[in-house]
């Protein structure tokens, strides 16, 4: 299902005063699809989740999906359309992961309705879909983290909705989690054709995982598109411009900007080590230039480093050292007064 956002006006209302957070908002999130929506706190991620899954009315504007606006269903017909997993721990305890999971069956049943052997046939498919079979007779309350979250979205895979909406589906995980965890809904998006649509703030997995970003602004227009394509317009550069990152068009990943205060000469292996050391370098303020050749404007010292298979030989006026690691390496430098 394809949601529609046409100059979508979100915020709050308190009696009669309207504070708008974002206005004008316009794009489609695609089925089939998993889009994440990136931008700093404050910006209004959570508010247009929340407007999107109807708890909280639009200010403005539509959003629209099966040609009728969100405005326009009960209540009822959303829970059967739209299941939702927020950042917040649920504050359940005495009751098992495979109880937690049916929950999502609830449109159907009704909260205090019985199951029928097809929902728990539903629910043990959304519990195998991510993983967590072995987990079904464990309370809720023993749960690690990504245990629970993969609970969670196998509770909005049971509800059989459309479309999945997640905020922060990734908080509080270890990185091998978060990892599992995108994968999961990627996975999800392509093998059931679901509309899954999430904020983040684990920019590098969205880059790398997702069908479409939402590049999110305060007071700007909405920037929608591949990863690949806003990398190369430039739009995923300009989107961080100013902040002390910037954009590697050849990894199309991010990195922290360092002041470069000197630069040194690098010779030798091109390949992983050399990539490794420029990386250490960079991150202690040294830039590097091609053998007998300066590049930049940065103020370059006397200084060369051969990269060797089994050493890396630092050459100076002052007599060569040769080293066995890259911590040893930025001691030398350091002993030199080349670094911060």
């Amino acid at each position: 299902m394809t949601i529609i956002l046409d100059k979508l006006t979100i915020g709050y209302r308190t009696g009669t005063t309207v504070s708008a957070v974002a206005k004008d908002i316009c794009g489609e999130i695609r089925g089939g699809e998993m889009t994440c929506l990136l931008g700093a706190n404050g910006v209004g991620k959570s508010t247009l989740l929340r407007t999107l899954a109807a708890f909280l009315p639009k200010l403005g504007g539509t959003v629209s999906f099966e040609g009728r606006d969100i405005s326009e269903f009960k209540d009822s017909e959303l829970a059967r359309r739209i299941a939702v997993v927020l950042t917040e721990k649920p504050e359940i305890s005495n009751m098992t992961v495979r109880e937690l999971v049916a929950l999502g069956r609830s449109p159907y049943t009704g909260f205090w309705g019985s199951y029928t052997a097809a929902d728990l046939e539903i629910v043990d498919k959304a519990m195998a879909m991510t993983g967590i079979e072995e987990l079904s007779g464990r309370m809720t309350d023993t749960l690690s983290d990504g245990e629970r979250q993969k609970t969670m979205i196998a509770k909005a895979i049971a509800q059989q909705t459309p479309v999945i909406i997640l905020d922060e589906p990734t908080a509080f995980l270890d990185f091998p989690s978060k990892v599992e965890t995108m994968r999961l809904l990627h996975r999800v998006s392509r093998d059931t054709g679901k509309t899954i649509f999430l904020s983040t703030h684990d920019l590098e997995l969205a880059l790398q995982m997702s069908d479409t970003v939402w590049l999110m602004e305060k007071g700007k227009e909405m920037t929608v598109g591949t990863p690949e394509d806003l990398s190369l317009d430039g739009r995923l550069a300009g989107f961080f411009a100013g902040r002390g990152i910037s954009f590697d068009a050849d990894t199309g990943l991010f990195r922290a900007d360092e002041p470069v205060v000197t630069t040194v000469s690098v010779c030798g292996d091109d390949g992983v080590r050399r990539k490794m050391v420029v990386k250490a370098l960079k991150r202690n303020g040294i830039g590097t230039k091609k053998y007998g050749m300066v590049t930049g404007e940065s103020p370059h010292a006397d200084v060369e480093i051969d990269i060797k298979s089994d050493c890396f030989a630092v050459r100076h006026a002052a007599g060569d050292t040769a080293v066995g690691t890259i911590r040893e390496l930025i001691a030398a430098l350091q002993a030199l007064r080349l670094c911060r």
